[in-house]
């Protein structure tokens, strides 16, 4: 019987694209752009979730324009349509290229050098070090997300846009183009990276912990479950290990994604942001005036957002990977 070596994400892949910086860019942007597509209305009603009553104490007898996940989900199809479910698409495809062509792209060769560095040798065919995946997987997080950072901006804006329930200020931009120029003017280059410090948290901790655990749960999966056909390769062990990911991205990423939404949508006043100065400020006044469990407003949307956007990006990626060793 043969012996089995620990299993990394680009096991499957023939020698020559595993090391290939350009083919785990492209497979990384690939994968999280046809991600994106199905997950995308749900971002927008994440979004709107989390800007609804911003800075405001509950008070009983206000109505609200959303009140759960279906209910905004129905209420944005019926008076916006198709359309309105994917504002911030575009810039939303750019920003999953930026941030996920880096993340899933240099997460290997940043894993490597840590362990070469700590150990001596790199990571394939030793045991995991949950502590230095974690680190890599924070580092490219935070290096995604400072250069995806002007797509996410306007993403965020294009999608708390509303004629029927206004949420949070409204910028109005016609297209992506239309934001990015007006920011640019507004602003210039520190317009464009407004709210990057907030996006770089939220990406550290949400890259952080599901990378390293993404390479965990498909380790042992595939390690413990091998003799049912949950192999390495095998599809199933790429969506169950992407199922138990996602939930634990969401636990430790929601509060810096309520921060980072209104850090990105705030107005802006003679070049600052009107309602926060920083993302500290921004925690602060969030839980002051609308208390702890404001953080993980739109939890549960930004589960099914994040569950199913996980799933789909690795289980595509992993075939994108396949799909390249077979024919290149």
């Amino acid at each position: 019987m043969t012996t089995r070596t620990k299993d990394v994400p680009t096991s499957g892949v023939a020698p020559s694209l595993a090391n290939n910086l350009f083919f785990a860019w492209f497979a990384g942007s690939l994968a999280s752009c046809g991600a994106v597509t199905f997950t995308n209305p749900v971002e927008v009603v994440k979004t709107r979730l989390q800007l609804q009553g911003e800075l405001a104490k509950a008070t009983p007898g206000v109505e609200r324009a959303y009140h759960n996940v279906a209910q905004a989900f129905w209420a944005i199809g019926k008076n916006e349509g198709l359309r309105g479910l994917q504002k911030g698409l575009g810039p939303g495809y750019m920003y999953q290229i930026m941030l996920n062509g880096t993340r899933l792209g240099f997460y290997e060769p940043t894993k490597n050098a840590l362990y070469k560095g700590v150990t001596g040798s790199t990571a394939n065919g030793q045991a995991p070090i949950m502590a230095l995946n974690v680190a890599a997987g924070g580092l490219c997080g935070v290096a995604g997300a400072a250069l995806g950072s002007p797509f996410f901006l306007v993403k965020t804006r294009m999608q708390s846009a509303s004629k029927f329930a206004a949420v949070g200020h409204q910028h109005n931009y016609t297209s992506s183009v239309d934001g990015l120029r007006r920011i640019w003017q507004a602003g210039g280059i520190r317009g464009l990276y407004r709210g990057m410090d907030a996006a770089m948290m939220r990406a550290g901790a949400g890259s952080s912990v599901q990378l390293a655990t993404y390479d965990h749960f498909k380790s042992y999966i595939s390690r413990k479950l091998a003799h049912r056909g949950l192999t390495d390769n095998s599809v199933y062990t790429h969506f169950l290990a992407s199922m138990g990911t996602g939930f634990f991205v969401c636990l430790a990423m929601n509060p810096f994604d309520v921060v980072s939404t209104r850090m990105y949508n705030q107005k802006t006043v003679k070049g600052q942001g009107a309602l926060y100065r920083n993302p500290l400020q921004c925690f602060y006044k969030t839980v002051a005036s609308e208390g702890v469990l404001s953080l993980y407003k739109g939890f549960l949307a930004h589960y099914l957002r994040l569950g199913p956007h996980t799933i789909l990006m690795f289980v595509f990626v992993e075939q994108i990977k396949a799909l390249g060793a077979q024919y290149f």
